[in-house]
């Protein structure tokens, strides 16, 4: 269950003294053929890291051979000096593997403002690049790991082909993207194009749902490469639905480790007029510090979802909303329904449900509670 399971592609993880721990803290995944189709989403957050400048440049084209990746801090407004870091690393990654540096996304994650020792990790590229191995999947995704507690991969299997993918993520999830880094790899016949078609239908009910605190990172990247081994080229439907089942999978898995989280929480809007608004309505309640923390102390206080939705531009009647949570219709009308005490919070997995009843648009946003853990884990935070 890696991004080497599909043939055409190695991996490798290894310690390149960027944590303290002595843990493993960089990643390259390499495409060997014989196709180099490739499509990558990057934040929206206008500060963006020197990784992610250097490499929107890399995939306008397209084409990408190998991805590396490094834990331990996020490069991100280190000054011209840490943009000619990433330059270089992508650089040595190239003279390893024989490519062009431009066929070399750079991806970082960790604390900003902190200058990666760069001959630790172009000694650290060395490293990967003797260790990459069809089964380095597992390494390489460990490699990534700031506070994750635990590695996120995927494998879904095609008709002859198959989608791999790894992330990492704990926290700062947010839309376009979350703080994440993914790698997705496939052996199908995928055009550049297509791939790029595929992705961004793909994240958009996946990565771009998960809203855990509002936060968005300067870092986030996903990246899908193709490398056509299994010679089969799937139609278009069918490669979107599994890239999506991929992308969804590693979300979940993401939701799941978000730091110091109690509870999981779909929030789930029915009947708007438009899937902006759903989605706008969800991401509202989802966004409430109150409600987060009401959900923590396992009060069923609808009262927040409905002040939540107000704030909103979507279309519904203040008088005429029905909200449900944990399948207990606690609201009818805008007024009290079911006996709030008779709502089991206790589970971690919450579902909120909300019904504007202005369309036939539908909406699903994941977030997390506001607990205790989550705010020491973000007030003493080491990468």
């Amino acid at each position: 269950m890696t991004v080497t399971t599909p043939a055409g592609f190695r991996a490798a993880g290894v310690a390149a003294g960027l944590k303290s721990t002595g843990a493993q803290d960089l990643a390259l995944v390499v495409n060997d053929g014989p196709t180099y189709d490739s499509a990558s989403v990057f934040t929206a957050n206008r500060c963006k890291a020197n990784p992610i400048l250097w490499s929107q440049e890399v995939v306008k084209d397209g084409v990408v051979r190998a991805v590396v990746l490094n834990s331990g801090g996020a490069n991100c407004y280190t000054g011209p000096d840490g943009f000619q870091t990433t330059h270089a690393v992508a650089e040595r990654v190239a003279g390893a593997v024989g490519i062009g540096a431009g066929d070399v996304v750079v991806c970082s994650t960790g604390l900003i403002g902190l200058a990666n020792d760069r001959e630790q990790l172009l000694a650290g590229v060395d490293a990967a690049h003797a260790a990459l191995a069809a089964d380095g999947g597992a390494d390489a995704a460990a490699a990534i790991m700031t506070t994750d507690s635990v590695s996120k991969q995927v494998v879904v299997e095609g008709a002859g082909w198959s989608i791999g993918g790894m992330a990492k993520g704990a926290g700062m999830l947010a839309p376009q993207l979350a703080t994440m880094l993914v790698v997705l790899t496939t052996d199908a016949v995928v055009p550049a194009a297509d791939l790029d078609t595929a992705l961004r239908a793909a994240t958009r009910v996946s990565f771009d749902r998960l809203d855990s605190d509002g936060c968005m990172s300067t870092n986030d990247t996903v990246t899908v490469m193709a490398s056509g081994a299994s010679g089969i080229t799937p139609p278009l439907p069918d490669f979107t639905d599994a890239l999506t089942q991929a992308c969804s999978d590693l979300a979940m898995q993401l939701l799941r480790d978000a730091e110091g989280a109690d509870h999981e929480i779909a929030i789930t809007v029915l009947h708007a007029a438009s899937e902006d608004d759903a989605v706008e309505a969800a991401r509202s309640v989802a966004r409430s510090n109150l409600f987060k923390a009401a959900v923590f102390g396992n009060d069923p206080n609808w009262g927040r979802v409905l002040a939540s939705i107000g704030t909103t531009q979507a279309a519904f009647d203040p008088a005429d909303l029905d909200v449900a949570m944990n399948g207990v219709w606690v609201c009818r009308r805008s007024t009290p329904a079911a006996d709030p005490a008779t709502v089991d919070l206790t589970p971690r997995e919450v579902s909120v449900t909300i019904d504007l009843k202005s369309g036939d648009a539908r909406a699903t946003v994941w977030t997390n509670d506001l607990t205790h853990a989550y705010v020491h884990e973000n007030s003493a935070y080491s990468s």
